[in-house]
């Protein structure tokens, strides 16, 4: 591990202890005896945990689509162990585990490593878009919306609405971007290569290559049909992730088994903004995130139950993956830390040989001059 990487997460455990000390500051009689005495439901557990496998699936479900034009033959039961090895190793590793997924795939189905990097950014547009068209639904369907205003705060109601509305325009600013970066995608790299290409260390060429890396993976959607099978792939998807989400919910009994779309779909998007900042292996930013909505939006919920809550559900979300992903890693023989350096290394590799290839045309014909 790097000198940088040591030092991001010291900023990180900084950053979550700060957090932690002003969170539980706030709470004078905060009952830690409470704590571990809320009888769970383990069969509800256990209903969260089989939901979120197949949240995976529809994951190698989707990646399968983006395959399609270079690997027909591609089968999405090829296509989970890499996915349950890649979230593994996000889990245990943090960030730096995020590229073992592409990698992986990219080494099954021998293709371009660049070229999976590239569908794993597509596909962070696709993630957006659909827990955005759940969230939307959620808040703006007239059932949903007299249900939670009879039951918020109205400041409380203001930002939810506020939410709602910044989501769909996130998400058409996403589309509209992506759609430039499919028509003049190359054109604006090498637009933003000559104009920052004075700026130190070669900023301006590796702003110019992600923009290329985007554009080579938004080519995987061929035409429209093929936008609206990934997009619906996309919305199953996250529909099942709230499902899992509302059966931890359940497993509380009374006090947190009558919670509506919204509120769950809220919790959902609290904890995909806290995973942002958290520890390799021990979280923190999505549980904080999590047991802080519980508390202040919703605050009929004990702070006890919340931050039991907060914790089952970091644990059914991120970690329940880790004993399968391993036991998949330890039968493939792989290494997650050794997977992990060498997708860092295989990236910097590739876009070493694609400079190369880009400078040779010039060098070429300044020595025919």
């Amino acid at each position: 591990m790097t000198k940088k990487k040591y030092g991001a997460f010291a900023i990180v455990f900084v950053v979550l202890a700060l957090l932690v000390y002003l969170q539980f500051r706030t709470w004078r009689n905060f009952d830690w005896a409470k704590l571990f005495q809320y009888g769970l439901s383990w069969r509800h557990i256990a209903l969260g945990i089989v939901y979120i496998f197949i949240a995976y699936a529809l994951r190698a479900v989707r990646w399968k689509l983006f395959l399609k034009p270079v690997r027909k033959d591609a089968s999405i039961a090829g296509l989970v162990p890499p996915t349950l090895i890649g979230f593994t190793g996000l889990a245990l590793l943090g960030r730096p585990g995020e590229l073992i997924r592409p990698y992986l795939i990219a080494r099954r189905e021998n293709l371009p490593f660049a070229s999976q990097v590239a569908v794993w950014a597509v596909e962070r547009i696709f993630d957006a878009g659909g827990f955005t068209v759940l969230m939307v639904s959620a808040i703006f369907l007239p059932s949903q919306l007299r249900e939670f205003t009879r039951d918020a705060p109205a400041d409380v109601n203001h930002w939810i609405h506020f939410t709602g509305y910044a989501l769909v325009l996130l998400v058409l600013g996403l589309l509209s971007g992506a759609m430039l970066m499919a028509y003049r995608g190359n054109d604006i790299a090498q637009w933003v290569e000559a104009r920052f290409s004075h700026l130190a260390k070669n900023l301006g060429y590796r702003i110019a290559q992600k923009i290329r890396e985007f554009t080579s993976g938004l080519n995987t959607i061929h035409g429209p049909v093929a936008f609206l099978q990934i997009s619906a792939a996309s919305v199953l998807m996250w529909w099942v992730i709230a499902l899992t989400y509302n059966e931890v919910a359940r497993a509380y009994g009374a006090s947190m088994s009558e919670m509506s779309p919204t509120k769950v779909l809220l919790i959902m998007g609290a904890s995909m903004l806290g995973s942002m900042v958290q520890l390799p292996g021990v979280g923190g930013g999505s549980q904080l995130a999590t047991i802080s909505v519980l508390d202040h939006v919703f605050g009929v919920v004990p702070r006890e139950l919340a931050v039991s809550c907060g914790i089952m559900l970091w644990l059914v979300t991120f970690v329940a993956v880790v004993p399968v992903g391993l036991y998949l890693a330890h039968h493939e023989r792989l290494s997650l830390r050794k997977l992990s350096e060498e997708s860092a290394h295989a990236e910097e590799d590739e876009k070493v040989e694609i400079k190369k290839s880009n400078l040779a045309p010039a060098i070429k014909n300044s020595l025919s001059s």
